[in-house]
C-alpha cells in the first residue's frame, strides 16, 4: 500500500442493517461453538450446552421437616387438652431432628414445641397428628430424571445448588469464545512506559478485556502493534487463527496510515466500512477465515459504542444467548441537543430526580471524552433523520446505573470547581446510598436550571459589579420569591494561570492584548467569565484585541490543561487548578463560591449530609491541601428575601 494513499468510506450504512449483515455472515461459525465439560462447582456464569436432568431425588428419603417426635398418626387421633394422650419412647414415638429419615412404622412428625415431656421415657400430646404431617417426602424438591436446567441456560448460584442436590457433579457447557484484541498505533504506549510528547497511553484494549469478560468471553490481548503494514498483517492473521473473533483497535479511519480496512480486505472480506452512527462512524465489519473481524475506531467513546453495538451481540450469540433489553426510564431533557440527519447518535446523559421528575443533562459529546462514559447514568439514542431533541421534551434513556442510586442523588448544575468531586466522594463514602451529580454549565446556567426545576442546587460565584457582593443580587433578580437559600461555600482565590516560570513575563490583564500572548476564556454565563469581562471593562481593554478571547472552555481544569499543553499562554481560574497542573499563579482576588438551593430541599437527608460534610474537619483539611480556599462561615444558610 502506498504510504500516502488514503482510504475512502465505502458506506454510511444504517446501524441495524449493518448489525444484521454481520450477524448473518457470522452465523455459521457462531452456531458451531465448542462444548467442554467442567465441574458443576466451576460453572457459575457459564452456559449449559444441553439440558441437565437429576440423577437422584432430593430428598432421596422421607425426611423430618421439624425437630420433634416421629409418631404413628392413627395412635394420636382424639388427643386434646381435655384428653391428652401419653406416648412411650421407642414404642409409640422416637425423637427426630430436622432432616432425619422417617421410616416405617412412623408416618407423622409432631414439632417439639407441641410435646409435653413427662419423664425420660414418656411424653404427652394434646393435639392429634395428620398422616405425613411435617414430613418431606422423597423427591419433594427434585425428582430423579426431572430437568433441573434447560440447554442454553446461563448458570446461576441457585442452579449450582440444585444440580448438586440432584446428584450432578459435572456439566457440559458452551466454551467461552476467545476474543483477540489488537491495539494499534505507533503513538501508543503501555501505562508503565514514560509518557513523552506525542505518545498516548493505550487503554481501550483494557476496556475491551473487561467488557469481553462481562459478556461471557475470554479476552486475548496482543501487544500494541505500530502502524507497519506487514507487521499488522501478520498479527491480524495470527489472531484470526487463534481466536473466535478479532477486534482491531484504531486504524479504521481514512488516514494514510489507517491500514485496517485494506488488511481485512486482503486477508478476507470487508462487509461494511462506515456506519451511520456518531460516535463510531469509521467502524469496519469484516470476515477473515469465516470469523468476524471488527475494525474499531481509536477514540474511547467511539470504541465503547462500536463494541456494544457489534461485538457484544456476537459474543452473546456464540454463547447461544440474546442481548437482554436494557432498562429504560422516561426523563425530561434539560438542554437542547442538535443532531445530524445522517447519523444515529448516542448521547451520554447525567440523570437526577428533582421533585417527581427525572432530569436528563447531556454530557460532553466528544468521541474522545472517556470521562463522559464514567459519569454517565444513561444513554440517549437519537435516531437517524432526526434533527435533535428540544429542551423540555420527554425522552427515553437507557440506564447504565441503578435507578435507586439516581433517585438518591443531589443534582448540582452550575459553576465548576474541583471541590465538587471531593464533596461527592465524601458523601458516597459516608453513606453509599447518596450521591452528588455535578454538571458544569456556569453560574448563570445553574440559576436557570434552578428556575426551571431541573436541579436541586446551583454552585455560583456571581459578582455584583455595583455592590461588590457575590451571588445574592442575582438570585433576587432571576428567582424572586422562589424560596431560594444560599448555603455558604468557600472563599477561593481567582487569578491568572500561566506556565511555570512565566516565560512570557505576563503580569497583568494588559498583557492579554500582546501579539505573542494566546488567551483561553471561559464560556459565557460562567462566573469566571463575568469576572474577566468586568476587569477588562474596568481597565478599558478591547476584547477584540485579545487573541483567544472567543475560545471558550467549560472548567477551570480544562483551562489549566490548555496552558500546560502549550495551546494557550494564560487563562483565568482558581488557584487549586493551577496547583493541580503545576502552573504559576498570579492572584486577582478572593471570591465567594456558594450553593443556591430551594429551601424545601434542606429537609432531605442527603442535603443534611451535604452540609455536614462541607462543615467537617476532613473537608476543611482537603481545602487546605488543595490551596487557595478559605472555609470561614462554610455551611451557614442564608435566606434570600
Amino acid at each position: 500500500m502506498n504510504k500516502h494513499e488514503r482510504n475512502i468510506y465505502i458506506s454510511n450504512m444504517d446501524v441495524n442493517v449493518a448489525q444484521k449483515l454481520l450477524m448473518d455472515r457470522s452465523e455459521s461459525y457462531l452456531m458451531n461453538a465448542t462444548i467442554e465439560r467442567l465441574p458443576v462447582l466451576e460453572s457459575h456464569g457459564r452456559v449449559s450446552a444441553n439440558s441437565v436432568f437429576a440423577r437422584v431425588s432430593s430428598p432421596n428419603f422421607n425426611a423430618s421437616a421439624m425437630d420433634g417426635i416421629a409418631v404413628r398418626a392413627k395412635f394420636t387421633f382424639g388427643a386434646s387438652e381435655a384428653n391428652p394422650i401419653r406416648l412411650k419412647k421407642d414404642r409409640d414415638f422416637i425423637y427426630v431432628d430436622t432432616g432425619d429419615p422417617i421410616t416405617d412404622p412412623y408416618d407423622a412428625v409432631i414439632m417439639i414445641e407441641d410435646v409435653i415431656e413427662i419423664d425420660s421415657e414418656n411424653v404427652e400430646i394434646i393435639k392429634s397428628a395428620a398422616t405425613w404431617q411435617d414430613i418431606r417426602p422423597i423427591g419433594e424438591d427434585i425428582v430423579a430424571n426431572e430437568m433441573i436446567i434447560p440447554a442454553n441456560h446461563e448458570i446461576r448460584p441457585v442452579d449450582i445448588a440444585a444440580m448438586l442436590s440432584g446428584g450432578i457433579t459435572e456439566i457440559e457447557v458452551v466454551k467461552k469464545p476467545r476474543i483477540g484484541i489488537i491495539p494499534t498505533g505507533t503513538e501508543i504506549i503501555e501505562p508503565d512506559e514514560p509518557l513523552v510528547l506525542g505518545k498516548i497511553i493505550e487503554s481501550n484494549s483494557r476496556m475491551f478485556e473487561g467488557m469481553v469478560r462481562e459478556y461471557g468471553g475470554e479476552p486475548v490481548r496482543y501487544k500494541p502493534v505500530p502502524d507497519d503494514y506487514e507487521l499488522l498483517k501478520s498479527t491480524i492473521s495470527k489472531a484470526a487463527e487463534e481466536n473466535d473473533m478479532v477486534l482491531i483497535n484504531a486504524g479504521s479511519s481514512a488516514g494514510s496510515e489507517d491500514f485496517t480496512v485494506k488488511l481485512i480486505a486482503e486477508l478476507g472480506e470487508v462487509l461494511v466500512h462506515g456506519i451511520a452512527t456518531r460516535p463510531g462512524k469509521p467502524a469496519i465489519l469484516g470476515i477473515v477465515g469465516n470469523k468476524p473481524v471488527l475494525g474499531i475506531p481509536g477514540y474511547p467513546v467511539s470504541a465503547y459504542f462500536v463494541f456494544e453495538t457489534f461485538a457484544r451481540p456476537l459474543i452473546r450469540k456464540f454463547l447461544r444467548q440474546e442481548v437482554q433489553p436494557s432498562t429504560k426510564a422516561e426523563a425530561i431533557l434539560s438542554r437542547r441537543i442538535v443532531s445530524s440527519l445522517k447519523h444515529t447518535e448516542y448521547v451520554r446523559i447525567k440523570l437526577g430526580m428533582v421533585e417527581d421528575k427525572l432530569i436528563a443533562t447531556p454530557l460532553n459529546r466528544g468521541a474522545g471524552a472517556t470521562m463522559s462514559l464514567v459519569r454517565a447514568d444513561g444513554i440517549l439514542t437519537i435516531l437517524r433523520n432526526s434533527e435533535g431533541v428540544e429542551a423540555g421534551e420527554k425522552i427515553q434513556v437507557e440506564l447504565t446505573k441503578n435507578i435507586d442510586d439516581i433517585k438518591n442523588t443531589i443534582v448540582s448544575i452550575g459553576s465548576h470547581d474541583l471541590i465538587m468531586d471531593m464533596i461527592g466522594s465524601l458523601m458516597h463514602r459516608k453513606n453509599s446510598a447518596y450521591n452528588l451529580s455535578s454538571a458544569h454549565v456556569g453560574s448563570m446556567g445553574g440559576l436557570m436550571a434552578l428556575r426551571k426545576g431541573e436541579a436541586h442546587m446551583a454552585p455560583i460565584h456571581l459578582l455584583d459589579e455595583e455592590s461588590g457582593i457575590y451571588n445574592e443580587s442575582y438570585i433576587k433578580k432571576l428567582l424572586p420569591g422562589s424560596g431560594i437559600v444560599l448555603i455558604k461555600g468557600v472563599k477561593r482565590v481567582q487569578g491568572m494561570m500561566i506556565k511555570k516560570g512565566n516565560p512570557k513575563n505576563i503580569s497583568s490583564f494588559k498583557d492579554f492584548i500582546r501579539e505573542d500572548v494566546q488567551f483561553v476564556n471561559r464560556q459565557r454565563g460562567a462566573g469566571t467569565r463575568i469576572l474577566v469581562d468586568y476587569i477588562l471593562s474596568r481597565e478599558g481593554i478591547d476584547t477584540a484585541l485579545i487573541s483567544g478571547y472567543e475560545r471558550e472552555i467549560t472548567t477551570h481544569m480544562a483551562v489549566a490543561a490548555a496552558i500546560s499543553s502549550g495551546s494557550a499562554d494564560v487563562g483565568v481560574g482558581v488557584m487549586s487548578a493551577a496547583h493541580a497542573m503545576e502552573l504559576d499563579f498570579i492572584p486577582i482576588g478572593e471570591e465567594e463560591y456558594d450553593f443556591a438551593v430551594r429551601s424545601k430541599y434542606l429537609e432531605l437527608d442527603m442535603f443534611r449530609q451535604f452540609i455536614d460534610i462541607i462543615k467537617s474537619e476532613e473537608f476543611k483539611e482537603i481545602l487546605m491541601n488543595l490551596g487557595g480556599y478559605g472555609s470561614e462561615g462554610i455551611g451557614e444558610v442564608i435566606h434570600i428575601l
